[in-house]
């Protein structure tokens, strides 16, 4: 059957679907209205003193993974050639630093923090915390989170103990603060200066998925962990590895 609307009738259709297009205008203004200002939001007020913001990966987190870790840092020499190594293979990773250090190079701190790296807790002064008093490691670890905050905007909520050191008082006084302790499960021995082949192998022969792997951009001369990076990251890479960061927050 054939239906035709009458003059009046299209008239009718029009004002119908004006109101409809009103209606939807409205409940998007309305919706925007009731957004919260973020960072960035026109009328937010910027405080220029703030840590600059990260903004958050939408990227899925890797199935298959491992984990890379750089303590002792930052360093004035190797920070940034481990970052520009880091950035040329699409990496991130977690760099665990030492308090003194951050305070010699806060701008190190902070460049790693806006590459959307994660930095995390390493002591004051590489302290082993079983031998600390609970003043002393009070001291160690807050003055740490302190300085890296100053530069993140954030407290880490990770802590390394220094040479891997845990006791029963080292969990309870972590746990205290709020910190959950974090190790490593393969080990590149990049310390003792074994050669960068040697660091390559080390690591390659060693990880599966989930590996939480240590090396050092500070501490001493780590020319052979930057000379080892690339090699390990290609290889990680072509066995179809991610890489994730540790945050410690639930």
């Amino acid at each position: 059957m054939d239906v035709r609307l009458t003059r009046a009738g299209n008239r009718m259709v029009g004002l119908a679907m004006m109101l409809v297009v009103s209606t939807v205008i409205g409940i998007v203004v309305v919706a925007a209205a009731k957004s919260p200002a973020g960072p960035n939001a026109p009328g937010a007020a910027a405080d220029p003193k703030a840590p600059a913001a990260v903004t958050p990966s939408t990227t899925p987190l890797p199935a298959k993974y491992v984990v890379l870790t750089f303590d002792d840092g930052p360093d004035a020499e190797y920070t940034p050639k481990v970052l520009g190594i880091l950035a040329a293979y699409e990496a991130k990773a977690t760099f665990f630093e030492v308090g003194e250090n951050v305070r010699r190079h806060p701008e190190l701190t902070k460049k790693i923090h806006q590459a959307g790296h994660s930095v995390q807790n390493h002591t004051w002064s590489h302290a082993d915390l079983r031998k600390l008093s609970p003043a002393g490691f009070q001291q160690q670890v807050g003055s740490t989170d302190q300085a890296i905050r100053a530069q993140t905007g954030s407290t880490p909520a990770c802590l390394r103990p220094p040479y891997g050191g845990v006791s029963a008082a080292v969990r309870q006084r972590a746990k205290a603060m709020g910190k959950d302790l974090v190790v490593w499960t393969v080990d590149s021995r990049d310390w003792t200066k074994p050669g960068a082949t040697a660091i390559v192998q080390r690591v390659l022969k060693n990880v599966h998925n989930g590996s939480v792997i240590l090396m050092h951009d500070g501490g001493g001369n780590r020319s052979q962990t930057v000379a080892a990076l690339p090699a390990i990251l290609k290889s990680l890479k072509a066995q179809g590895y991610g890489f994730r960061t540790l945050s410690c927050q639930s």
